[in-house]
């Protein structure tokens, strides 16, 4: 299984073997074959056993067995006979799909919590809505967008992308310059004027803000929709008791502000980063739209520091392994409530992309978010700086793990020092701040979308 999710090319040439015909079939009474017998007889000889199923799958399943043949026939006869799933007979042609080897799971076995598959210095691959769903805090929907629409969109936005900024700050001392340009968008003017006067990232304003484009705009009640029921399918399916997590909101998930990324090439990428809550609160929830050329978008997972030893167990370095989410053009990949605070994400450079043919070697990503109104800088807490704060959480100390704080993120600021300011930052169940009710009851609050006070 290993040799299979880590990607470690195989030599097989199974071509240059004869499968066993049909007629060989009958003969074979006992499918024990010794363990060190090649690969390639074990794949001939499950072949020759289910000769409808595409090679691809028989490896996959050959592999996930630990080299077993009568342990993946098996299940393969399984899935035939208890599923209506119906077993690929040709690969697919489109960059970024593979079956899922949760299909091979028997039913019985379906309901057993799912062992982690990452491991330390290995990357795992996933690439089925499955396995996205089951190994990390991810939903991932393909071909979202009607083609067309997925097309249009794509186009308008790389329209706008050659006047997209690389945004720079303070890392360490170090002034740090993304390697991606990017551009923000807002539903309104109103909005716009908000986000270049009032709204600080790294410590300081946003120089280019925009208005949503037409398809943007279009696109983003589709967006709602899709995230919304993916957010009730993992509630309902992954979480305990079925229920929502703590400080995760209970409204209904509303877009009204994006991120666009454009990665030019291969070369383009952003490191492993979580991101910030400031304006978003607790347990956010993010849709990101993929169009033009695949990426891998890599999630790792955070371990928390059981003691002060710098001495990590094998389980704790295994379970930081990195995880590739495949991300085809037109897809949207759902990061849920849980996903902030305990994982981090990048996109990992490569030597060379799939040219697309729209936008060539170049990665369009909108990531939609839902700004909720109590957390205007307004209403946040001011640092000494006299500047509004960052909201961040404790992600490796165990004795407050969880636990949100507000400090001064003006030191981000190339060229300007911070101070040490701290505040533990406190929220209701629903992961409203605690000053909500006192602005809501002072009408002092509005819906960003509307306008309306929030009721």
């Amino acid at each position: 299984m290993d040799a299979f999710i880590s990607r470690k090319k195989r030599k097989l040439s199974v071509s240059s073997q004869s499968p066993l015909n049909s007629n060989t079939v009958d003969l074979i009474e006992d499918l024990s074959v010794p363990d060190d017998e090649s690969t390639v007889f074990k794949l001939a000889l499950l072949s020759s056993l289910h000769p409808e199923v595409d090679q691809q799958v028989l490896l996959e399943m050959l592999l996930e067995s630990d080299g077993d043949v009568e342990k993946a026939s098996s299940s393969l006869s399984i899935v035939d006979t208890t599923t209506s799933l119906p077993i690929p007979k040709k690969p697919s042609a489109t960059v970024g799909y593979q079956s899922s080897l949760s299909r091979f799971i028997s039913i019985e076995n379906s309901t057993k919590r799912v062992k982690s598959l990452s491991r330390k210095g290995k990357t795992l691959h996933l690439y089925s809505p499955q396995d996205v769903a089951a190994h990390t805090s991810c939903s991932i929907i393909h071909n979202f967008l009607p083609a067309e629409e997925a097309n249009t969109l794509l186009e308008e936005l790389l329209k706008e992308a050659p006047t997209f900024e690389r945004m720079s700050f303070k890392l360490f001392d170090n002034v740090v310059i993304s390697p991606h340009t990017a551009c923000f968008y807002v539903e309104s003017l109103e909005e716009q004027r908000a986000q270049k006067t009032e709204y600080l990232y790294n410590g300081a304003l946003l120089t280019d803000v925009r208005q949503l484009t037409p398809q943007m705009r279009k696109v983003s009640p589709k967006v709602q929709n899709a995230v919304n029921s993916e957010v009730a399918t993992r509630i309902r399916t992954q979480y305990p008791n079925g229920q929502k997590l703590m400080y995760q909101s209970s409204d209904t998930w509303k877009p009204n502000a994006a991120f666009v990324n454009c990665y030019n090439g291969g070369g383009e990428s952003v490191g492993y980063h979580s991101d910030q809550l400031t304006y978003l609160g607790p347990r956010a929830v993010i849709g990101s739209i993929s169009l033009g050329v695949a990426r891998e978008f890599r999630v790792r997972k955070i371990v928390v520091q059981e003691s002060d030893s710098k001495e990590k167990s094998k389980e704790s370095s295994d379970a930081e392994g990195q995880i590739a989410i495949h991300l085809p053009h037109n897809s949207l990949l759902i990061m849920h409530a849980e996903m902030q605070e305990t994982w981090k994400h990048s996109i990992a450079p490569v030597r060379a992309v799939d040219p697309h043919p729209i936008s060539g070697n170049r990665r369009i990503n909108i990531t939609y978010r839902d700004y909720k109104a109590s957390l205007h800088p307004k209403f946040t807490p001011k640092c000494k700086c006299g500047v509004p704060t960052v909201l961040r959480v404790v992600q490796r100390k165990k004795e407050n793990l969880g636990r949100y704080f507000w400090m001064c993120h003006a030191g981000n600021v190339p060229g300007k020092e911070g101070c040490t300011y701290f505040e533990w930052a406190e929220f209701e169940d629903d992961g409203n701040p605690t000053w909500h009710d006192k602005i809501k009851n002072e009408a002092d609050i509005s819906d960003p979308k509307t306008g309306k006070e929030i009721s």
